[in-house]
Order: C-alpha cells, then sequence, then structure tokens
C-alpha cells in the first residue's frame, strides 16, 4: 500500500488524516472493499485532486472526507477531532463548521434565489438575516454574481450556477472545499472559469479537494493522488 506524503515537524498542519480506513459495503453474500487500508495526511492550505478509474474508491473517499458516511474501519481525524465514530448530529455539525461541499450537478433550490441559496448554509448556522445577506452579497461578489442576487437558477447559466456553488460554499467559511466533478457539465472554458476561481481561493489559504476523471482539471491541483481498487496507487507533487 501506498500512502501520501506525511507531515514533518515546520509543515504546515494537517486538516485531515486518515489512518488504515477501509470501507465494506456488502452485497448479500458479496463484500465490497471500496477503501481497503488508506493513509493520507492532507496539509492546511494544500490543493488536491482525487482521480481513478470507476470504482477505484474516490467517491468513497470523498463520502467519508464530508462526513455524509464513515468508515468501516480505522480513523479519520478532521480539524484535530475523530470523527470516525461520531453520531449522526455530531457529523453534521462537523460539516457544517469545517466542510463546504461543491456538486457536478450544482444542488442549487430552483425556488431560491442566487442570494437566498448562497445565504442558506448561514440560516442553518443561526447567523441573524441582516449578516447573512451581507455576508451573502459580499460572497456573490467574490465569484461576479454581484448583479444577479435576486436571479433564480433557471435564470442562469451552468456557469453561473457553478459560481452560485461555489460562494454557497464558502458561506460558513470552511476550512475545507471539497468539490466533486465540479466542471462535469459544463464546457472546456466556463470549467477553465472556475478552477481558476478555485486556484484562487487555494492561493487565499483555503484548502481544496476535487474529484475529477480530467486530466487537465487535475492538473489546477498541484498534488494529485491515484486511486485504484480501493487503494492508492500513487501521488504526484508538482516542484514549487
Amino acid at each position: 500500500m501506498t500512502s501520501a506524503p506525511q507531515s514533518q515537524p515546520g509543515e504546515r498542519r494537517a486538516v485531515v488524516t486518515l489512518e488504515n480506513v477501509t470501507k465494506i459495503y456488502r452485497m448479500g453474500a458479496n463484500e465490497v472493499r471500496a477503501l481497503d487500508g488508506v493513509d493520507w495526511v492532507v496539509e492546511e492550505g494544500s490543493f488536491w485532486a482525487l482521480m481513478g478509474p470507476s470504482g477505484s474508491g474516490k467517491s468513497t473517499m470523498l463520502n467519508i472526507l464530508g462526513c455524509l458516511d464513515r468508515p468501516t474501519s480505522g480513523r479519520y481525524i478532521l480539524e484535530g477531532n475523530e470523527v470516525s465514530r461520531l453520531d449522526d448530529d455530531a457529523l453534521s455539525e462537523h460539516r457544517l463548521q469545517h466542510l463546504g461541499f461543491i456538486f457536478q450537478s450544482f444542488n442549487l433550490i430552483a425556488q431560491l434565489t442566487v442570494l437566498e441559496n448562497i445565504e442558506l448554509p448561514l440560516y442553518y448556522q443561526g447567523w441573524s438575516a441582516e449578516n447573512g445577506v451581507r455576508r451573502a452579497e459580499e460572497l456573490a461578489q467574490r465569484v461576479g454574481l454581484g448583479e444577479r442576487l435576486n436571479h433564480r437558477p433557471t435564470e442562469l447559466s451552468g456557469g453561473q450556477q457553478q459560481r452560485v456553488a461555489v460562494a454557497r460554499a464558502l458561506a460558513n467559511d470552511p476550512s475545507i472545499l471539497l468539490a466533486d466533478e465540479p466542471t462535469g457539465n459544463l464546457d472546456s472554458v466556463t470549467g477553465v472559469q472556475i478552477m481558476e476561481i478555485l486556484r484562487d481561493l487555494n492561493r487565499q489559504g483555503k484548502t481544496i479537494i476535487i474529484v475529477t476523471h480530467e486530466p487537465d482539471i487535475a492538473r489546477y491541483a498541484p498534488r494529485r493522488l491515484h486511486m485504484r481498487d480501493g487503494r492508492i496507487e500513487r501521488v504526484e507533487v508538482d516542484k514549487p
């Protein structure tokens, strides 16, 4: 089994640590090891791409990282807290505090405006309406949608919808952004624009992990983790 580079003294702190993580799905009499003893450390401010063929385990990895699923065995340490065995309420709290999600299909609420979609996570965190609106307006400006605040998703292009999704993911100022095929439903030009936004966010210090099957998109991430059969096959790290 190949492991990603471990943190050394003097390096940036780890925001994610996976220790011998295994995920087993049982389908009747069959047992599928979606993850098979994965060790991985993600440092604060790093930018990773998860790659691999269908069935390699990258989606399962993202679900565990996002506290949407639990490992069958092993430890998942998120921002210094072991979350592997937390109950659903505690996992939800960690998602709200530490994680932002960007999906291939945008996952916007059609009945809500741009402003309301961005503001939604803040509502669940108990922000006041005034502060939530102010934060949502600031983020809409940040992703270039300051003039579209009152538009609904059906009135936006795919690229604009993904910009809303990025802004929504940033609403609670998460320590980690998780993006599942963030350019999968976009044309190549719009996909590049979204990746430039993510690269700028990383340069500003945000930790980002994306799942992608596109090598051109993966190259935006200086660190690339290749998976196969539930294991880490190899890790590529660009030279500074």
